[in-house]
């Protein structure tokens, strides 16, 4: 018997959530044994931008910062006011994993109601379904992510989700346009990418609420006359909330920075750390060549071997030219190619360079930008099934063949990576390695103080020596720690003050060669205890201030 396509908890439903679960849980207590959820710096920063909310010496709602968005660090919260779970990540990884299974149940979830016939689940649809459960929850790459504290798993989640509601809106429910919206809001204050799809998803649903108005004005029957009034209402609700997420975060940052644009030209945007650092951008000013790498990131996030990551884009192509031609309403999956353009734009012209191993310079770095085609992947090998299955319904082996040919390409593509391990776990491992060991070396010597001791320290790259430490943020006078709608300084602010005389503020000095601390402290005729030396790091000194 078919299972209603709206019987959104079926028992499909739920033994897939559970495996999902599982599957999160035993791959975090993998690497988490192994001591790789925190390989990340920005992941150890995340969690300690949300610790500092409640946990410093100026706690509150501003400790947010800028640049990144705040709804990741929100939801961590929670976990964070746990010691341990702080100081070992634990609380970081929760959203992540809650957020791995919600995509996974989403992205079934969504394939089996488009490709659905009648509301009513087929076996082709069943199957293609579960053949994009499949790619996504089993990627190596993003079971690896989903143990961490960075933003892709919930990104996904988010996104998965909004393109669930809107395919459901475009099938006639107009309620999910509304879920759609609150999932765009989450997905605008988890990542800039939120804003593009927002965008693209608005003029999405203003484009579909015309047809639906069309078709209902040259039907023969009448029309109610509260119908078109509430079509536009709830299409003005959803506008609103596509446009509700960004709106928040340009107030924030014009409230509080005196600059809406903060997060893009301020002096922690990816444009200043870029001209600071000097760092290369092989695809700068070339939307192109931008593409490519991000496409080649994509690439190795499904296959470690080029040709079959090369088959697996050729394969989700297909797939995209197999939805127009699967049911009027499957359109809506074409959405997961988004993240393309998006970018190719933001590569070539907003200062986010990709590195990839086979391309020069021969490195590898936000390589973990690829994942967020996986459900275009997915979407497409999915429609591909589909379209198989449905096409074959009286040739067993054909149909049979077409399976076992999908589940050979995944097979050999995530055991490839599996034996290499994920490109996005070397990412981390092999750029942040000097990295961790410094902040390793150095918390081993912080947790020799005194348990009450004051810190005057900046905590912009070396946050995870405190966090090893297990010293409370709130013991730590950092740069977080002023007033920063005074601009271009705040000279009332603790940490200008702490700055200016270091020994009447703090009990020690951590300075690391050449930012903000060891500038102040020169001259001052300090006690030097230690100094840490790692090859490709600044040296690292610790001082007693009184």
């Amino acid at each position: 018997m078919s299972a209603s396509a709206s019987s959104h908890w079926d028992h499909e439903v739920r033994l897939l959530a559970w495996l999902a679960v599982c599957v999160s849980v035993f791959s975090f207590l993998f690497y988490f044994r192994r001591g790789d959820v925190l390989l990340y710096g920005d992941a150890i920063a995340h969690i300690n931008i949300a610790r500092r909310v409640f946990d410093s010496k100026t706690p509150g709602l501003l400790q947010l910062g800028t640049v990144w968005l705040p709804l990741p660090h929100l939801l961590m919260m929670p976990f964070l006011m746990s010691n341990e779970m702080w100081r070992r990540g634990i609380g970081g990884s929760i959203p992540s994993m809650a957020a791995y299974v919600c995509g996974v149940v989403g992205i079934f979830r969504l394939v089996r109601g488009v490709l659905a016939r009648n509301g009513k689940a087929t076996g082709s649809a069943r199957v293609a379904a579960w053949t994009a459960a499949l790619v996504c929850g089993a990627n190596p790459n993003l079971i690896y992510m989903q143990t961490t504290a960075m933003g892709e798993a919930l990104y996904l989640a988010f996104f998965i989700w909004a393109v669930v509601y809107f395919s459901e809106f475009v099938r006639g429910d107009a309620k999910a346009l509304t879920k759609c919206g609150l999932c765009l809001v989450a997905a605008c204050l988890t990542r800039y990418d939120g804003w593009f799809l927002a965008a693209a998803m608005g003029v999405g649903a203003v484009v579909v609420n015309s047809h639906f108005y069309r078709e209902r004005t040259n039907a023969a029957h009448m029309i109610s006359a509260s119908s078109p009034r509430t079509s536009r209402t709830v299409l003005i609700k959803f506008v609103l909330l596509t446009a509700a997420g960004p709106a928040l975060w340009l107030a924030y940052n014009a409230a509080i920075y005196r600059n809406p644009l903060e997060f893009a030209n301020g002096p922690y945007s990816a444009k200043a750390i870029e001209r600071k650092t000097a760092t290369v951008n092989p695809a700068k000013g070339n939307l192109y060549a931008a593409g490519s790498y991000f496409l080649k990131s994509a690439e190795l996030n499904v296959a470690q071997q080029s040709w079959l990551g090369r088959l697996w884009l050729a394969l989700a192509v297909a797939g995209g030219v197999a939805i127009l031609f699967t049911t009027k309403s499957a359109w809506p999956l074409l959405l997961f190619w988004l993240p393309l353009p998006f970018y190719a734009s933001s590569v070539a012209y907003g200062a986010v360079p990709i590195f990839v191993p086979s391309w020069w310079p021969f490195s590898q770095y936000n390589v973990r930008y690829g994942l967020e085609l996986l459900p275009a992947f997915a979407a497409g090998l999915a429609a591909l099934v589909g379209l198989a299955l449905k096409s074959y319904r009286r040739h067993e082996r054909l149909r049979l063949g077409a399976a076992l040919a999908v589940l050979a390409v995944a097979v050999a593509s995530y055991g490839s990576i599996w034996q290499a391990d994920p490109i996005c776990y070397r990412e981390a491992a092999v750029n942040m390695r000097r990295h961790l060991s410094l902040d390793q070396q150095l918390a081993n010597w912080l947790k020799a103080l005194p348990p009450d001791a004051t810190l005057l320290m900046y905590l912009g790259e070396h946050v995870g020596a405190v966090q090893r430490a297990g010293i409370p943020l709130k013991r730590v006078i950092n740069e977080g720690n002023h007033r920063v709608w005074k601009q271009p300084f705040d000279p009332d602010g603790l940490w200008e003050r702490a700055l200016a005389s270091p020994a009447e503020f703090a009990d020690y000095v951590v300075v690391f060669e050449g930012d903000t601390v060891w500038q102040a402290v020169q001259g001052r005729q300090l006690k030097e205890l230690v100094e840490i030396k790692v090859t490709g790091q600044p040296r690292a000194i610790l001082y007693r201030a009184r």
